[in-house]
């Protein structure tokens, strides 16, 4: 809020409403005890994720954060901000708000690991109409959660209660994520050429991008979140569809300190087409392979029932494989080593090749099998 002057008023006094009550914040639809009561309630949840650098407080102005502390001695510092998209509209149709949390930081770090980067800090921006506490509690619950798989504190954020801004019920994510490399290892390194391998790790499902088309075939199927998950056994279609995105930050970091990784691309909106050229150089393609890996049920599932060609999939989806990773054809086998004792699951996709022409930097073949 701004502060008081004492300066005397230029303008006539307010006058008085004709006997009528004044109006409260309350009265407009804001309840800060509410907010309050959120803010000690995630406390401790922010507490628990505290890391060398940081005490993970909340209640001021600011956080504040020592690289120096952290270990880095010569450090290049990285920012990345995301959102969770319409999957929240599935947490909130399903009632499920745990897990979106969870989603909010992986969407962060894992775009901060694919630069060598080791995530900091996070803060969350959580918006919403009327205030649930016990909703919005879950919600930085996931967040703190996802915070302690990617080793980074959660340091503050932003409550917003704004009403008529969304509907009953609604509600809106945004994370903010800082991270660190020193100086002269940052992601991708010179070198990628024509021979290195390409490793995809697998996905946990769908992650957090797709979900406008995912509602729209759950839509025209006439199915509700509620009803039984026909790819997933003993799941409802809500809670399978609201699977976690995977943080691969601690297994990607392991191999990127090994030197084991040239290129890292974390594979989110614009699927396996768009994101691996991203971290590629103009003269090469990622050629892949796709009866490489086993198409996930879900993926199987979402391309049956909505009629989605094989290059949609791909190029909407992460199909499988949520981190690709680039290496040199003799560190490949290491590689793969340290990010399955981490608990991956990694196949050898591909290779990379010289670029014919302006072709597409990422060639997908065998997508027939994914029938």
């Amino acid at each position: 809020m701004a502060n008081h002057t004492t300066r005397q008023p230029t303008r006539k006094p307010i006058p008085e409403h004709d006997g009528k009550p004044g109006l409260t914040y309350r009265d407009a639809g804001v309840d800060i005890d509410a907010g309050e009561a959120l803010v000690e309630a995630i406390k401790p949840l922010a507490k628990s994720t505290a890391r060398a650098g940081s005490g993970a407080g909340l209640g001021g102005f600011g956080a504040l954060f020592d690289p120096k502390a952290a270990g880095f001695k010569d450090p290049i510092l990285v920012a990345t901000t995301d959102g969770v998209g319409t999957k929240l509209k599935v947490a909130i149709e399903s009632g499920r708000h745990d897990g979106v949390g969870i989603d909010l930081v992986a969407m962060c770090v894992n775009d901060l690991v694919v630069q060598g980067a080791e995530p900091l800090f996070f803060l969350d921006y959580f918006a919403t109409g009327k205030l649930d506490v016990a909703a919005g509690r879950a919600i930085v619950a996931g967040i703190a959660e996802g915070c302690r798989q990617a080793g980074c504190a959660l340091v503050g954020g932003e409550t917003a209660e704004m009403p008529g801004m969304y509907a009953a019920g609604d509600y809106d994510l945004a994370g903010f994520s800082v991270g660190a490399a020193e100086r002269g290892t940052l992601l991708p390194q010179e070198g990628v050429a024509a021979g290195d391998v390409v490793l995809g790790i697998a996905s946990t499902g769908v992650h957090s991008n797709g979900y406008s088309l995912v509602r729209r075939i759950v839509a025209r199927g006439r199915l509700s979140y509620a009803d039984p998950a026909p790819f997933a056994p003993g799941q409802s279609l809500g809670e399978a569809l609201l699977t976690p995105t995977r943080i691969y930050v601690k297994s990607c970091l392991a191999a990127v300190k090994a030197g084991t990784l040239k290129a890292l691309a974390h594979i989110t909106g614009g699927g396996l087409i768009e994101n691996v050229p991203r971290v590629l150089p103009e003269g090469v393609v990622a050629a892949l392979d796709a009866r490489t890996w086993p198409l996930p049920p879900v993926f199987s599932w979402l391309a049956a029932e909505g009629g989605v060609a094989a290059h949609e999939m791909a190029r909407t989806f992460n199909c499988g494989i949520g981190m690709v990773a680039v290496c040199a054809a003799d560190r490949a086998a290491e590689a793969r080593r340290i990010l399955e004792s981490h608990g991956e699951t990694v196949f050898t996709i591909g290779t990379v090749r010289a670029r014919i022409g302006d072709e597409a930097q990422s060639q997908v073949a065998g997508t027939e099998t994914w029938g």
